[in-house]
């Protein structure tokens, strides 16, 4: 048996079942490539140009071919499938992070098994994880805004590679954005235009992406001995940042917001504009992530910006690292985020 064997599941669709040798030679014609290049593209071979795999993988579609996946797995022991685990939700940052996770997968030539769950517990991610392994994934991505998404990572079978996508925690290898060190350009940012100090809207305080905003918040105002209010907790909602927004709103000496998400933002200028606190001549918002309608909002927004195709790309190397070692690692991967500088922040008023 061979990775390539062709059966009834491997043939143009709507053609009575032909030999392996005769479909194959089909593809070599229409790709204008030898029969052995077709067969080195099927076994995923190293030694092929890429201009030449693309003619040849052209050439199955025009021709409706499809691989026996099953055969292939049995030969090789490679299924070429990764199971990510991701929760429902329509929040920008987890969204894009399962969308840079695809993506790169499937320029790597994998195809991705995707699990959904609703809730973060360790029970939800367990059966998640179990419902992946039957589908002979090789190694699990799970986007791990929790604690307890990490923890239940660490539980998966030893032989399982695996890579959690955010969060904290230093029992499975890890990527993820310095978001310390993204709240702290934010702050020193308005420190620097000559604001007293900064105020922050922060996201929810059982994500550690939220903690970790507030840390690098609360240390560049440390540095500079300013003022340090209290972080008022929100949860990643515009509805959150209009509420506190409307509070700070009624104390005069606020002239910088920093907000943990871009949508908090968007609900913080809708107050101070109620209020009747202009941006930026009275009050300076910074946000952090950079949605693609961050440039749109009024004032556009000065804002924190992730990479999350850099993020996808990251973990998957991660990943297949860990399946050519064949042993699973710690490594921890922090990506440093940018400084994108709109017109929501500028000096204070004098």
């Amino acid at each position: 048996m061979t990775a390539d064997r062709i059966d009834a599941d491997d043939q143009p669709t709507g053609v009575p079942q032909r030999t392996r040798g005769s479909v194959m030679r089909d593809v070599a014609r229409l790709a204008g490539v030898s029969h052995q290049t077709v067969s080195r593209v099927l076994n995923d071979h190293p030694n092929v140009r890429p201009e030449t795999r693309d003619r040849v993988l052209a050439a199955m579609r025009a021709l409706n071919y499809r691989r026996n996946s099953a055969a292939r797995t049995l030969v090789t022991r490679r299924s070429r499938t990764l199971g990510l685990v991701a929760f429902e939700t329509t929040l920008f940052g987890p969204a894009s992070t399962l969308y840079g996770i695809e993506q790169a997968a499937r320029a790597a030539g994998y195809f991705v098994s995707v699990a959904s769950i609703r809730s973060l517990d360790r029970e939800s991610v367990l059966e998640a994880i179990d419902r992946l392994c039957e589908q002979s994934v090789e190694g699990i991505v799970a986007i791990a805004p929790k604690n307890t998404v990490v923890t239940a990572l660490s539980q998966a079978p030893a032989e399982l590679a695996v890579v959690g996508v955010g969060g904290g925690g230093e029992s499975v290898p890890t990527v993820c954005i310095d978001n310390a060190t993204g709240a702290a350009m934010a702050t020193r940012h308005l420190l620097a235009l000559g604001h007293a100090t900064v105020h922050h809207i922060a996201g929810p305080p059982d994500w550690p992406e939220a903690r970790d905003r507030i840390d690098g918040w609360r240390e560049a105002l440390y540095a500079v001995a300013a003022p340090v209010p209290a972080p008022r907790l929100g949860d990643w909602s515009a509805r959150s940042g209009y509420e506190q927004a409307r509070l700070l709103a009624t104390d005069p000496s606020v002239t910088a917001v920093f907000c943990g998400s871009d949508q908090i933002a968007l609900g913080a200028l809708r107050a101070l504009h109620e209020a009747g606190r202009r941006v930026p001549d009275e009050v300076s918002v910074v946000g952090f992530d950079d949605v693609p309608e961050s440039g749109y909002f009024l004032p556009p927004l000065t804002t924190v910006r992730q990479d999350f195709a850099e993020l996808g790309r990251r973990s998957l190397d991660l990943l297949i690292e860990q399946l050519n070692g064949g042993s699973r690692t710690n490594r921890r991967v922090s990506l440093t985020p940018t400084f994108v500088v709109r017109t929501s922040s500028g000096p204070p008023s004098t």
